[in-house]
């Protein structure tokens, strides 16, 4: 095998976000449930036998030393392998989101080089290697719809039902250490239970992170604002942020298109709005051998 071509990353959605502690280190303890969507990165991987290791942006540029970059060179570095890559990515998830692009993009490295260099990681390996990249990297290479506990270490599968999402992302972004840091951030949520979650998986909790990112970036308000004004046949149309922003989400009928949704202000300039649907399993799931 000399190349992957056309290898997807998808974003993730968190469909809420509560606080429920913090540890005396300073990390904060959650829930969430992360849930796939489809909307992608793409990524081509081309063997280079000499070791090197090399990227090409195909749309939007990168850091030099990007999430995936640093996948790269940590899975070389880490099984010995002399071999080397060229990835090229086109790029369409947007940063800054609260929807995991870069962790995704850095979990279908792992999962795509070891798949290349023939190197026959497991699954909990590669997890292990991404959770040196992010703490989202993870959940992107376990593949599966999770609940998710601790400092986000601790995921459990969910099984959700087919479900349609508009989803916004206006043009300003957050730095999630702004929110974590601000005192007014609600860090007393009750623990919940996964039971009470599956009664109405759509429609339970709300995200802690969501009152501090709706003072700092006025454009989240704005977002949901616009979701909300949507009328579409009966359904109650409730826009929420996801992770740490800036983007929002709510769920709308299946087949709603973008032409049913609230005419787009004239002032929103570089605004993405995107249909999207939810995944049952990561496209690159079996990529690498289960340790269960």
């Amino acid at each position: 095998m000399k190349s992957l071509q056309n290898v997807l990353a998808p974003a993730k959605l968190n469909l809420f976000l509560h606080i429920t502690g913090r540890r005396t280190d300073g990390y904060h303890l959650l829930q969430s449930v992360f849930m796939l969507i489809d909307w992608y990165d793409t990524l081509h991987f081309e063997l280079r036998p000499n070791g090197q290791i090399s990227r090409e942006d195909l749309s939007v540029p990168l850091p030099a030393d990007d999430l995936i970059t640093r996948a790269a060179r940590l899975l070389q570095q880490t099984s010995g392998t002399s071999m080397g890559a060229h990835i090229a990515i086109d790029k369409s998830i947007p940063a800054q989101a609260g929807m995991g692009g870069g962790s995704s993009d850095a979990a279908t490295c792992l999962l795509a080089l070891n798949k290349l260099w023939n190197l026959n990681y497991s699954v909990n390996q590669l997890a292990q290697l991404g959770l040196q990249l992010g703490a989202d990297v993870p959940f992107f290479i376990r593949g599966h719809n999770a609940w998710v506990e601790g400092i986000g270490e601790i995921m459990t599968p969910v099984t959700l039902p087919p479900a349609q999402f508009a989803v916004v992302k206006p043009p300003e972004g957050l730095e999630t250490s702004k929110i974590f840091g601000d005192q007014a951030l609600k860090r007393d949520t009750k623990p919940a239970t996964i039971s009470v979650f599956a009664a109405d998986p759509y429609g339970f909790g709300h995200n802690d992170l969501q009152p501090v990112a709706q003072r700092l970036c006025p454009q989240i308000s704005e977002s949901i604002a616009w979701l909300e004004t949507a009328r579409l046949a009966s359904a109650v149309v409730k826009g929420r942020m996801t992770g740490s922003g800036s983007a929002v989400f709510a769920q709308v009928p299946r087949g709603t298109d973008l032409s049913q949704m609230p005419q787009v202000p004239a002032t929103w300039q570089n605004w993405k709005i995107r249909m999207c649907g939810n995944l049952e399993v990561h496209p690159q799931k079996g990529w690498a051998s289960s340790d269960d």
